[in-house]
């Protein structure tokens, strides 16, 4: 379990750290750079959340026949 939140952590903090380089080498700015990194992930987790919702209600589709 602690090696799960370990890496939990540690991807959350390369996903901030490479949204706020892509954010600043586009802008040029840190402040927007800075407010990017902070939104973007929080935003990516609730369209992860809407993805899997969305993938529950197709289902597994026709089972297979042997």
């Amino acid at each position: 379990m602690r090696r799960d939140l370990l890496k939990t952590a540690t991807y959350g903090l390369m996903h901030v750290s490479v949204a706020f380089t892509i954010a600043y080498l586009l802008t040029g700015s840190w402040t927007l750079a800075t407010g990017l990194a902070l939104i973007e992930p929080g935003v990516q987790t609730v369209a992860f959340f809407l993805h899997e919702r969305a993938w529950k209600r197709v289902g597994d589709g026709p089972a297979a026949t042997a």
